[in-house]
């Protein structure tokens, strides 16, 4: 004997069916691309985030490779990453920082951000704001500790110390973290080979090129 849906029902249905929808929506959107190795493959499949990495390049004066090796380094792309979340046993302990999104950005670090750039309403979600994030962090650090603004490893280096840490040479005593420096330093020294391949056709596809 079949069951009629009431009214109610059927509400709560569209409903759910709605935020399904978003979900599934969401996911898409936030997924990292197919080959993070591969520069022009990276902007090939998502095709509005060359626009944002030449947008903060020409803003803040990093280059497009160097940006984005950053960004790799960071989340491998990822929307939505954090921390892992550390137990003791059964007891929670909370994550090792307070770093998400694309660009891996502080909680403070993004208020500083926001509070210096203007750009009201940025996620750390957002591929858009966090590539902006990175440059105007790289700029600052151009300004307060004289870093070339395409010297992958020591704007990686301020980027992952901070500015105080930076001037106080940290780093010095992580050697872990200066090979992780010189990944960066080689990922945006083959990012920016393969941008060379592709540079034109993307510039003429974004409407870029004069």
């Amino acid at each position: 004997m079949s069951q009629r849906v009431t009214f109610g029902e059927r509400s709560w249905l569209a409903i759910i069916a709605v935020v399904c929808s978003a979900l599934m929506m969401s996911g898409c959107v936030s997924s990292p691309p197919a080959n993070v190795d591969n520069l022009c493959k990276i902007f090939e499949e998502k095709d509005d985030w060359y626009e944002d990495a030449k947008a903060s390049a020409d803003k803040w004066g990093t280059s497009i490779p160097v940006l984005m090796a950053i960004v790799h380094q960071e989340s491998k792309f990822e929307a939505d990453i954090k921390p892992e979340f550390k137990w003791f046993l059964i007891v929670p302990l909370g994550r090792a920082s307070s770093a998400y999104g694309y660009s891996q950005a502080l909680d403070d670090t993004w208020d500083g951000y926001i509070k210096s750039s203007g750009n009201w309403g940025a996620d750390r979600d957002e591929f858009d704001d966090a590539i902006d994030f990175i440059g105007w962090y790289n700029a600052t650090s151009y300004r307060r500790n004289k870093i070339k603004r395409n010297d992958a490893y020591h704007l990686y280096l301020a980027y992952h110390e901070g500015h105080g840490g930076f001037e106080k040479r940290t780093f010095k005593k992580k050697a872990w973290l200066t090979k992780v420096a010189k990944k960066v330093s080689a990922r945006a020294i083959k990012y920016k080979k393969q941008y060379w391949g592709c540079a034109k056709k993307l510039e003429e596809d974004t409407g870029w090129f004069f």
